[in-house]
């Protein structure tokens, strides 16, 4: 599925406020000067291990009401992408529910104590996507806390340590690795939909965090591109199945942010740097979580009535093939 490119939908879903002007922000010097501490490889990795953290737009990010009461649904909300998402959210008016693993609960409750000075409170629901079971549980808990649905977000994902020095070539890659990949990535985002959509009303959206691995194949990253190839195909699939429903599926492929991933991905602070000098991106850094919130935030907006079946992406003027 060829990536879409965020400004197609972007510049007219945004509101038009008249009671100022809008200051243009460099995408060069934004975050440019900002010192990168990926924590220790490790499964998961806390937001709070950083020494810098990312930037999940505590600070930046500013709604306008674009969701105000819309019922949504996300998954690894606690950290990286899933807290920026969370963040913009809320600032739109949304009620929101989050999911995690338990051992993050540290992380689930540094954002909740973060959001109440502005009076914003999430639901907590912590859990195991790779169990079925569960899965299903999660959707109705969220509906019932919210009363009801109107957007799910799987944005949970697992890797594995692909890049680090635990990496496996294919004649000694595990069962166990490749079934994790999928079955966080694939099977949990299949049992979630297949919960939530009775749930969701017409005009509702569902949306996935999706990979540039998908367009842009890594050997050292097999399981997981191909799973996260198989969820772009899913995203299609789903538009096409749901559409007579008046349900909305599309997707969101991130390239490489600053989150907690990098750390379980086996990323360090010496990979990346070298990767910068060696084959530096256009924008002469890698992307931050509060940069990607506005993609989620624009394809849950019900204005884009006709946004479906496909995968955006927000690269930094870095083509994938």
């Amino acid at each position: 599925m060829r990536l879409q490119p965020a400004f197609m939908f972007l510049v007219g879903s945004l509101p038009i406020i008249s009671a100022q002007n809008v200051t243009l922000i460099d995408p060069l010097t934004r975050f440019g000067n900002m010192t990168l501490t990926i924590p220790p490889q490790g499964f998961p990795v806390l937001q709070s291990s950083f020494q810098v953290p990312p930037d999940c737009g505590e600070t930046s990010y500013r709604g306008t009401g674009r969701l105000r009461g819309l019922r949504t649904l996300i998954t690894g909300g606690d950290s990286g992408i899933g807290r920026a998402t969370v963040i913009a959210f809320l600032r739109e008016g949304a009620q929101v529910a989050i999911n995690y693993l338990p051992i993050e609960e540290s992380d689930a409750q540094d954002l909740a104590e973060s959001l109440q000075s502005e009076g914003l409170s999430i639901e907590r629901i912590p859990g195991n996507l790779l169990n079925e079971t569960f899965c299903t549980h999660l959707v109705h808990e969220a509906a019932r806390r919210l009363g009801g649905l109107d957007i799910l977000i799987g944005n949970a994902g697992y890797a594995g340590p692909q890049f680090g020095r635990n990496w496996q070539p294919i004649t000694n890659h595990s069962t166990a690795q490749l079934e994790r990949v999928f079955r966080t990535n694939i099977f949990a985002n299949f049992f979630l939909t297949r919960t939530a959509v009775p749930l969701l009303p017409r005009g509702g959206s569902i949306i996935f965090t999706t990979s540039g691995q998908a367009q842009g194949p890594n050997e050292r990253m097999v399981d997981y591109g191909a799973s996260k190839a198989a969820l772009s195909h899913i995203i299609h699939s789903f538009a096409r199945q749901l559409a007579p429903r008046g349900i909305r599926v599309n997707g969101v492929a991130p390239g490489l942010t600053y989150s907690p991933f990098l750390a379980t991905a086996g990323f360090t602070n010496e990979m990346i740097s070298t990767g910068l000098r060696e084959t530096p991106p256009p924008f002469g850094r890698i992307e931050q979580p509060a940069e990607l919130a506005p993609l989620f935030v624009s394809l849950a907006d019900p204005s884009g009535t006709y946004i479906s079946g496909n995968v955006y992406s927000a690269t930094g003027a870095t083509s994938f093939p």
